[in-house]
């Protein structure tokens, strides 16, 4: 594996006593913007100051860079990008390959749940997998592109080169969030090496002249609101990564906010007050400040495809999946799509769909649209 050097996150003592003095040193306004502001400002201000008094009082920087350096972690030189990747070798030797993709504001760390369970699985009956987890360029110690343009179809390249020169002529994909256009790419013209796709956010269109079931109906009511009230952030991102990247690079309170809004935006809010959520959203956010990234993470904002374009590229006959994939739907993602609106943009062989709006409560492997 030429060219693979190994690599462990060690952050020097004297980085993480600057974060926390720069959290020491940070002046809340004492207050929302306006009295009665709740949720429609963004997040509360009482989550967030929980949320600082959190980082700052209960977590734990060294235990987290303890339980991700239990699994090697790599670097590699591709097309002039320094490529940062873990990867957890299964020991049988039927395992299969898994490339995991993740998105903003996720990192690789998204996938510290399962990268042992699947590579390791308690059941002999399990399947194993050799779980590569990769950042992609511009996150967490992955170089960011060095030019202008570059796309995440550019990234699908250089994830394919990574997986070859691991010895995985071919290899199955997950991913989420912008590494769908990763693995849709992937799917889609690497089909040689590509061989099963799964995904987690595949925003798709309805066919034209449908009735609307409930659910349907509920979750094109959930875009178009995400689309009007809750864009903001991809806007300065994909318009101006500069001015709002320098203002967050050395400022752990907003990357917090900046990051831990879409946790909150895009998730079940029966979960988030389970402590592991809080963990994670300090985890990212912390990752993120250490890494040096929130800037350059933001280019796929703007090096891609607008969010209003998203379906209309994915029907696109270049884009469609030559490779059986499956999709799981959560109604609390930015955009959950129903089977029929996925389906027409490839090979579908699996929807699991999940509702959860006031009064239902209902999850299926076959049909929930």
């Amino acid at each position: 594996m030429a060219g693979i050097q190994p690599f462990q996150i060690n952050i020097p003592k004297e980085e993480v006593d600057r974060l926390n003095q720069k959290l020491k040193d940070t002046r809340f306004p004492g207050g929302p913007i306006v009295a009665d502001a709740g949720t429609r400002y963004g997040p509360p201000y009482e989550w967030a100051q929980t949320l600082y008094n959190t980082w700052i009082n209960d977590f734990d920087w060294y235990s987290v860079q303890n339980d991700i350096n239990k699994y090697p972690q790599y670097t590699n030189s591709i097309e002039n990008l320094n490529i940062f990747f873990l990867h957890a070798r299964a020991e049988r030797p039927n395992a299969i390959p898994l490339l995991m993709v993740h998105g903003w504001p996720g990192c690789f760390w998204e996938f510290s749940r399962v990268w042992g369970p699947l590579s390791c699985p308690s059941d002999d009956e399990d399947i194993a997998f050799h779980v590569v987890v990769p950042s992609l360029p511009g996150f967490c110690w992955s170089d960011g592109p060095h030019r202008s343009g570059w796309t995440l179809q550019d990234t699908a390249r250089v994830f394919d080169q990574l997986m070859k020169k691991l010895g995985y002529q071919e290899y199955m994909v997950q991913c989420g969030d912008w590494g769908h256009f990763v693995g849709r790419e992937l799917a889609s013209k690497y089909t040689d090496s590509c061989k099963l796709l799964h995904f987690n956010f595949a925003p798709s269109p309805l066919p034209p002249g449908v009735e609307y079931t409930d659910r349907e109906k509920t979750t094109v009511d959930r875009e178009n609101d995400w689309l009007e009230n809750h864009i903001g952030y991809a806007v300065c991102m994909r318009t101006r990564p500069h001015t709002i990247g320098l203002a967050l690079h050395d400022n752990p309170l907003g990357i917090l906010m900046w990051v831990g809004e879409k946790f909150i935006e895009a998730s079940n809010p029966e979960n988030q007050s389970d402590p592991s959520w809080t963990h994670a959203i300090l985890t990212t956010a912390s990752l993120y400040y250490f890494s040096n990234c929130i800037m350059s993470s933001m280019l796929p904002y703007y090096e891609n495809v607008e969010h209003d374009k998203f379906a209309e590229f994915v029907v696109q006959p270049e884009n469609r999946i030559k490779v059986p994939f499956g999709y799981t739907s959560f109604f609390w993602d930015t955009e959950p799509s129903s089977r029929r609106a996925v389906e027409r943009t490839g090979e579908l062989v699996f929807y699991r769909g999940s509702v959860m709006m006031p009064g239902i409560s209902l999850h299926s492997s076959t049909r929930v649209d």
